[in-house]
């Protein structure tokens, strides 16, 4: 059975207006993204998902490096069950798991880490197998949490389609990036910036997750939150989520 994506209105104007207009409205995500002082540039994916999501991460990888920003480059892998559960974020890098997190309300999980000057230094994507998904469904999670590392938002959360997997929709269409999602990465990525954010190391070295309470609730209608808590070196860490369906909140007690 499909899982029901559909999301509650936040009671903004954007989210009356047609889906041709959403379409072109900006999907930045706060304008979150990797510091680097070139047009282009490659970010190291480390490939920690079990054997049954090889062909979506697969997928995702080459969809996202059709873009004229970045490229996505498969550099390591450790799929053990451990290292899926924690999903350690590695500087400079992204990580994408998945693991059987717990019916705790979440289909999907991206995290990202802002370092002192705001930009994005290493991300996470967790898909969660406690819930059945869908062939789509895994597209559409996968697709999208990864998106939402590169610093990009969501193009509807009233169940509209834009026919892109940032949508929040149930369209069969809406499981991979589209046109809009690459002009918003090339006008996000516009500009250089005086370092880079991202790593060419093929080191892997672990970041510990941030300690403390991390029980921010999701409130009823918001299916898409962000979250700021200190990481121990003076960046933050923010995260996107997609609700599981029938969840009208839901607590983070970890990431």
């Amino acid at each position: 059975m499909k899982l029901n994506r559909l999301a509650v209105t936040l009671g903004v104007a954007a989210a009356v207006l047609g889906a041709s207009l959403t379409a072109n409205a900006s999907h930045s995500w706060n304008n979150y993204h990797w510091a680097r002082n070139t047009s282009s540039f490659t970010l190291q994916t480390i490939d920690s998902v079990s054997s049954d999501w090889n062909d979506e991460l697969a997928q995702t990888v080459s969809d996202w490096s059709q873009s004229t920003k970045l490229d996505l480059v498969i550099t390591a892998y450790d799929d053990s069950s451990r290292t899926r559960r924690q999903c350690r974020a590695v500087q400079g890098k992204i990580r994408v798991c998945n693991y059987a997190y717990g019916r705790n309300g979440w289909l999907g999980l991206a995290s990202i880490n802002l370092d002192s000057q705001g930009h994005i230094s290493q991300g996470t994507a967790k898909m969660n197998d406690s819930y059945a998904m869908s062939q789509d469904d895994r597209d559409h999670v996968m697709c999208q949490e990864v998106g939402h590392l590169f610093g990009l938002g969501h193009t509807s959360e009233d169940g509209s389609s834009q026919q892109t997997c940032m949508d929040y929709s149930n369209d069969p269409r809406s499981t991979r990036p589209n046109q809009h999602d690459y002009d918003m990465l090339a006008s996000i990525y516009a500009h250089t910036d005086s370092y880079n954010s991202y790593s060419t190391s093929s080191a892997m070295t672990m970041e510990k997750t941030p300690a403390g309470d991390m029980g921010w609730r999701v409130r009823k209608g918001v299916f898409d939150e962000t979250w700021v808590s200190p990481d121990g070196k003076g960046g933050l860490w923010v995260h996107h989520v997609i609700l599981a369906p029938g969840h009208e909140h839901t607590d983070l007690l970890g990431h």
